[in-house]
């Protein structure tokens, strides 16, 4: 296979990981102020996702730094394009991680309030930005021949990207919830975490069918039939997410779940191929796995270092969530805070 097609295809798988992953952690943020207002029950929420949530962002991190590796004009392009955007987010992604250290340091109501107004802005934020993001580089973006951006901030807004920031972000709160399910032990929160599900799944529903059809009036992405079943996979898998969740089958519930972000993050990949950013001026200005990669010399040790270090770290997650993966009680909560 041609490496180009090779790290294509391992940004895909990285960044299929990486939104499975920190999606439920998005999810968990962002439903924090509705689960509960009493200490100890925002104690144990957190605690569902405080032993992984870093671990879930390496994936982001290795993904970027797989496209700055093998894809260095795509990835100057996207930076300089998203700069606000991607300023935005590491704001909101560092104040994420400062509160769920500070959240317990100091007893008092409105600290661990203030910590937990971090934890919901450094969720909700990047969920949204993440869906604007993926709308816009389906859309196109005004890039010329040079491979330079030549729009401004408020080009990246319009009623797709924004219709895909919430749809990205009311898919991740039925996410968060559905893990939820899975992780706690208290039967109330478990049962408020299904509840809020069920209400954030329907609204999701409802997005994702109009980003769907935005996505038909405004791309070329069902011109390509390997996107176009993906889609509709992903749109079946989160329906019946939504029904398993409703009739308390939260296990089957969960994998749907999942199972509908990756077909979501595959085929927007799959509508993408072989371009990784498309130019609103002119198709010829997009940048491909070809015209924007690293040289074959340099893809072909990087695929070497892949191939060591990526079953490596897979090893590590996977072990990390095997020795975590216990329900959540109340003692565990006060260990930790």
């Amino acid at each position: 296979m041609d490496l180009h097609v090779i790290w294509f295809v391992l940004i895909v798988v990285l960044f299929i990981g990486f939104f499975f992953l920190e999606g439920f952690d998005y999810g968990v943020g962002g439903l924090l102020p509705f689960l509960s207002q009493e200490d100890r029950d925002r104690s144990q929420i957190l605690r569902t996702i405080t032993p992984v949530w870093d671990g879930n962002e390496v994936w982001m991190i290795t993904a970027g730094g797989a496209l700055f590796a093998s894809f260095p004009h795509v990835y100057a392009t996207m930076f300089s394009t998203f700069y606000l955007a991607l300023f935005l987010m590491l704001l909101a992604l560092i104040l994420r991680g400062v509160a769920f250290e500070f959240r317990g340091r100091r007893e008092g109501r409105s600290w661990r309030r203030f910590w937990e107004s971090c934890i919901v802005f450094g969720s909700v934020v990047p969920a949204i930005l993440w869906g604007v993001a993926v709308t816009d580089l389906l859309r196109g973006l005004p890039i010329d021949a040079s491979m330079v951006y030549t729009g401004g901030f408020f080009d990246l807004l319009s009623l797709y990207s924004v219709l895909g920031g919430l749809t990205f972000l009311f898919v991740f709160l039925f996410h968060g919830a559905a893990f939820l399910t899975l992780r706690l032990s208290d039967p109330r929160l478990v049962a408020r975490a299904r509840k809020l599900g069920r209400t954030v799944g329907g609204i999701a529903i409802l997005l994702f069918v109009l980003c769907l059809w935005l996505t038909y009036v405004q791309t070329d992405l069902f011109t390509r039939p390997l996107a176009v079943i993906a889609i509709l996979g992903a749109a079946v898998a989160f329906v019946l997410a939504n029904l398993l969740l409703a009739r308390a089958k939260d296990c089957g519930s969960f994998i749907l779940s999942a199972l509908a972000i990756a077909l979501t993050t595959a085929a927007f990949f799959a509508g993408l191929f072989p371009r990784l950013m498309v130019s609103s001026l002119d198709p010829a200005y997009s940048l491909t796995i070809t015209n924007a990669s690293s040289s074959p010399y340099t893809l072909s040790i990087m695929t070497v270092v892949a191939c060591i270090f990526v079953p490596i770290v897979l090893i590590y997650q996977i072990w990390a969530y095997h020795l975590f993966r216990g329900r959540i009680t109340q003692k565990d909560a006060e260990d930790e805070y």
